[in-house]
């Protein structure tokens, strides 16, 4: 069994296109816990076109989770981080990730200004991070799905792919608020529209139900969330290289 995954490891690394470097390598082992809950359903021909074009640019579009608190958050953040993993692993390929991250904005809040932002990035995708604040406000899950299905056709008409982010998992406030149904429709409206969905949710929970992470320490909080955020950005990367990946073929030819 080690000769076999061993052989089709190596298969698999020379399957690739020479500018995608393995989407493993050079994880450390806590982001790697939650590895399996990344999941690359759907393509994203804008990215591949783009990253063979040798750019490649990203819009990253959220609220308050999507950074970090100090003089360096900015850097540390997993928009950040995202394009330095990917720097690192699409060879010769200019990458640029730009933020559009603002607290306490729900979906709608977003979809009213992704006109501007699209405008002034020309971005080949944007992620979309939302979930949270709509939960916290009790915002009309009907209202919420209608807020994804337009910001996804906007982004979609301005010529970028979409990938969803849903909400943080927290083990503080998982009891006050309720994000279930905003889950859900999360994941509804991706299969509907069929872009990918990084279930940031359940990447976290992982990480805190196995201990990866203490997601309640007092102590050392702004490390922890450095880290998260760190391993946030690779996992991202590692999803969208591999749903710009060519299909392989089935086994035996197809016969």
């Amino acid at each position: 069994m080690r000769m076999l995954g061993a052989l089709l490891l190596a298969l698999m690394t020379l399957a690739a296109p020479s500018w995608i470097a393995p989407v493993w390598a050079g994880h450390p082992d806590e982001c790697l816990v939650a590895q399996h809950q990344v999941e690359h359903e759907f393509p994203l021909p804008q990215v591949a076109r783009s990253i063979a074009a040798k750019r490649l640019d990203i819009l990253v579009v959220g609220a308050g989770s999507s950074s970090l608190p100090g003089p360096n958050g900015t850097m540390l953040a997993y928009p950040a981080r995202l394009q330095r993993a990917l720097s690192e692993k699409l060879t010769g390929v200019a990458v640029k990730v730009t933020a559009d991250v603002k607290s306490r904005r729900n979906a709608g809040d977003m979809v009213k200004t992704i006109d501007g932002a699209l405008a002034e990035t020309k971005p080949a995708l944007v992620v979309w991070q939302t979930g949270t604040v709509d939960a916290m406000q009790a915002i009309d899950p009907y209202h919420f799905s209608t807020a994804l299905d337009r910001g996804i056709n906007i982004a979609r008409s301005a010529g970028a792919d979409v990938v969803l982010v849903n909400a943080q998992y927290s083990p503080r406030t998982e009891s006050m608020i309720q994000l279930g149904t905003y889950l859900e429709n999360m994941r509804w409206v991706a299969v509907q529209h069929e872009v990918p969905l990084f279930d940031r949710f359940n990447v976290m929970k992982t990480w805190a139900d196995l201990g990866t992470f203490n997601l309640t320490a007092a102590k050392n909080k702004l490390d922890i969330a450095e880290r998260v955020h760190d391993c946030i950005g690779r996992l991202l990367a590692d999803l969208l290289i591999e749903a710009v990946k060519p299909s392989e073929p089935p086994l035996g030819g197809g016969r």
